[in-house]
């Protein structure tokens, strides 16, 4: 998988915010089009979150490119589905918004931090994959 590909084992160190569990609970039931929608926001965010400044991470160049690079083709691709009348979950965002403050920010973009960011990110695309596979 990208991450372990990126620097190897991914931290033990505990995310200093709350994953929105309660986020993806609540797709499990909802409309085919509110997933595709939860789908391509979480995509979003997690894209905007790695185009912050990376000095410090120590990750594999190429592939940390590959990995934002299918970032990218697959929120664009997730756009043309969903009308652009609709919009995400504000607790969605904000969970994001708190990744970028209270990890990124506060930990001064520092290797550590983006470490947490990649074990948060993990989790999130294993979310989203289980939430791909109820869809079918």
């Amino acid at each position: 998988m990208w991450w372990s590909k990126l620097g190897g084992n991914i931290t033990k160190e505990d995310v200093p915010v709350f994953f929105p569990e309660s986020l993806y609970r609540r797709m499990d039931d909802a409309q085919y089009e509110d997933q595709v929608i939860f789908l391509n926001e979480t995509i979003h965010e997690i894209t905007k979150l790695f185009d912050k400044n990376m000095e410090a991470v120590t990750w594999n160049e190429k592939k940390l490119d590959d990995f934002c690079n299918l970032l990218h083709r697959q929120f664009r691709n997730l756009s043309s589905c969903v009308s652009p009348i609709r919009k995400a979950d504000r607790r969605l965002k904000r969970h994001f918004r708190k990744l970028n403050s209270k990890v990124l920010k506060k930990m001064n973009y520092s290797a550590q931090a983006w470490e947490l960011i990649r074990k948060e990110t993990k989790y999130h695309l294993q979310k989203l994959d289980l939430l791909v596979a109820k869809m079918h």
